[in-house]
Formats: structure tokens, C-alpha cells, sequence
């Protein structure tokens, strides 16, 4: 049964946290206030967001709000993608089973790993060791 009240939810990845809101429509899903084309171009991203739809075949039935802070471009992006996905899962039963046989419900836990102190410059660097 189809939800009027905007569904709430948030996505994370690395650094980024989205806040979406889905409901009912077929309009633009809008970041940040600007349209999800503006913010993130491109036809490799444009499947990314879209892949919560397509799984659920429910393009052009939901469209989204998001805001969304912290992180790179393609962390938000993803960041969007898992709130997109548990909004969905919240609207349905059938739903959720499509978006979490999908992989779409797990938080993706891959992080940047710490500089450690007394090192080189990078996470896993190591000082150079003299030969002789």
C-alpha cells in the first residue's frame, strides 16, 4: 500500500551523511536544492541513484529530497543511494526484500584509515631503512 507521507531516513558512507525524504511523485529528486543532474552529472552516477528505483521498479512512482554534508562527491552520492534505499524499505515489505537481496541496505563500513605517528607520510608508509 503506498505511503502520502514523506518517508525520512539516513544514508551514510565514509564521511558523508544524507538526510532524504521520499514520497510519492514523479518529479526531479532534488539535493542540497538543486536537481540530482546538476549536483552529480554524469551516466555512471545517474545508474547509482536510480538503482533503488530499478530494483524496487518504482521509477517514476517516488521521486526524493536530500540533504547532504560531509564527504567527497561520489561518498555523498552513495550516501544518498543507501537513504533512497532505506526510505524505500520503510515504505514496503516487498520493497525491502527487492533493496536488501540488492546490497543496498548494508552501510558500506570502508573508512580512511589513520596516518600513524612516527611513520612516513602516508597510512601505511613506512621509513626508508638504510642498505649499509
Amino acid at each position: 500500500m503506498p505511503n502520502k507521507v514523506p518517508v525520512q531516513t539516513t544514508g551514510r558512507r565514509r564521511e558523508a551523511v544524507a538526510r532524504v525524504r521520499v514520497m510519492e511523485g514523479n518529479s526531479q529528486i532534488i539535493v542540497n536544492g538543486k536537481s540530482i543532474n546538476e549536483r552529480f552529472g554524469g551516466l555512471i552516477m545517474q545508474r547509482a541513484y536510480q538503482r533503488p528505483f530499478e530494483v524496487t521498479k518504482s521509477i517514476g512512482k517516488y521521486t526524493a529530497t536530500c540533504k547532504v554534508v560531509g564527504g567527497g562527491q561520489m561518498g555523498q552520492l552513495d550516501a544518498i543511494v543507501h537513504g533512497i534505499a532505506r526510505s524505500l524499505a520503510k515504505i514496503s515489505p516487498e520493497f525491502k526484500d527487492a533493496v536488501k537481496d540488492a546490497g543496498l541496505l548494508t552501510r558500506d563500513p570502508r573508512a580512511r584509515e589513520r596516518r600513524k605517528i612516527g611513520l612516513a607520510h602516508g597510512a601505511r608508509a613506512k621509513k626508508q631503512s638504510p642498505k649499509r
